[in-house]
């Protein structure tokens, strides 16, 4: 592979440019730019990324001993497969996938992690890699050295790092404990740290890897707003994610890879919906190949079209206030006459506890018979009692036989919201509450 990196003029990346591409369009060396007049800040082409894995391993010494000559039966992983793309800069771009399809492959490939089976790569200005924070940190070092060393490890002089260490520690929020060997960390205060440190690279491309899955409510929303800084600095950042929720908010563009390839580029909604639909897919693949419920079985019965968190008066919310009253609405389309169709929602938290959860015949009743071609909308409203952190929703729709639930479509973190609190006591949900106390 030839891997350039420039620091001039954009690289050029030749051939036609379309603003959204598919598997085919990639397969004939089609880069799909961002928009026209914008140079590219990134320019893959052809790119292509294979793993080996043996099935098959002589686990100990003795074995390799009495067999020596066993064959070994080694498949190939195609985690990258023939990928074209261009970003451009100042864009804000999102990287979506299941487990699997390649995007975190993808990104490392473009920050230089991993060596490349084939393709060009051109990247232009300075990269830093928002993948695995705090790799170099050593826990028994204390959180000021641990810094100052990884700051440096980053690209910045000592002079650089000692400059930036306020700044380091006041963006963390860790001022009480850098005196604290890092092996006396919590996961989180890890995280606050790795991520401090690396804003202060003079980068001009970030590359973010599910970076902000550990941090509390409150840092999150910080790491946001530093990223919508960032970018209106005129910096280019690729962000890669499951959450379609983030991607809608922020991405300019957004590109879905499945199984390697890149299957859509586009508005970040409509490759969100394609998210979902390749998702869906993938259940009722494995319910034909394994069995499962009929329903599930050739063409869909009904298909989730929209879900989101809403204000009272309609407003789409990314964010919300504990306290305050939070709506979910969920559309439906049904392609066949169904009777009784059964709409469940669930929000999980950022460790995919389950916090609450609604079942439309236990909390409305029966709805009676559907017709083919109708679209109906659930509305749900609850006062918001949801303990501080990011929640992801889940729905479904399908119908109950047996006392068992058969799905027509299930939809997994298709939308997310951001919860703020104040004076959080901690667990799952801050009930309703009130505490007297007497001396008896």
């Amino acid at each position: 592979m030839a891997r350039k990196c420039s620091r001039g003029s954009s690289p050029d990346a030749g051939g036609s440019v379309s603003p959204v591409t598919t598997t085919a369009d990639t397969a004939r060396g089609q880069a799909v730019s961002a928009s026209a007049g914008r140079p590219a800040a990134i320019s893959v082409r052809n790119l292509s990324k294979s793993f080996r894995l043996p099935r098959e391993n002589a686990r100990t010494l003795k074995e390799k001993a009495l067999h020596p000559r066993r064959t070994r039966i080694v498949d190939t992983l195609h985690a990258v497969d023939d990928v074209s793309v261009e970003i451009a800069e100042g864009e804000f771009f999102g990287i979506v996938g299941s487990n699997g399809s390649g995007k975190s492959t993808l990104l490392k490939c473009i920050a230089g992690i991993y060596e490349t089976d084939g393709g060009e790569l051109h990247i232009k200005g300075r990269l830093a890699p928002f993948i695995e924070l705090g790799v170099g940190f050593n826990p028994e070092l204390t959180a000021t050295d641990n810094a100052i060393i990884n700051a440096i490890m980053l690209g910045l002089t000592r002079k650089e790092a000692l400059e930036r260490f306020d700044d380091i520690v006041a963006f963390a929020e860790l001022e009480e404990f850098m005196n604290l060997k890092l092996k006396n960390f919590s996961s989180g205060m890890h995280v606050r740290l790795a991520f401090a440190v690396a804003i202060q690279v003079d980068a001009d491309i970030l590359l973010i890897d599910e970076v902000l899955a550990v941090g509390d409510a409150a840092f999150q929303q910080k790491c946001f707003d530093e990223f919508a800084r960032l970018k209106r600095s005129g910096k280019t950042i690729v962000f890669v994610t499951h959450d379609m929720s983030a991607v809608e908010r922020f991405c300019d563009r957004a590109m879905l890879l499945d199984h390697g390839r890149i299957i859509d580029i586009g508005a970040p909604a409509t490759v969100a919906r394609h998210y979902t639909d390749v998702n869906f897919r993938a259940i009722r693949e494995h319910v034909e190949q394994f069995g499962g419920p009929e329903t599930m079985r050739g063409a869909p019965v009904a298909q989730v079209r929209d879900a989101r968190f809403e204000s009272e008066d309609g407003t789409t919310l990314h964010e919300a206030v504990h306290g305050e009253p939070l709506c979910v609405r969920l559309e439906v389309h049904f392609h066949a006459d169904v009777d009784d169709p059964v709409f469940t929602l669930g929000l999980r938290n950022a460790q995919r506890v389950t916090a609450f959860g609604v079942n439309s015949a236990l909390s409305h009743g029966p709805i009676g018979h559907v017709t083919a071609g109708t679209n109906i909308v659930m509305r749900l409203r609850f006062e918001n009692s949801l303990a501080e952190g990011s929640y992801g929703l889940v729905t479904s729709v399908g119908h109950v036989e047996d006392g068992e639930m058969h799905p027509y479509d299930v939809r997994e973190d298709i939308a997310s919201v951001l919860v703020h609190a104040t004076g959080w006591g901690g667990g799952v949900a801050d009930l309703p509450h009130t505490v007297t106390i007497s001396r008896e």
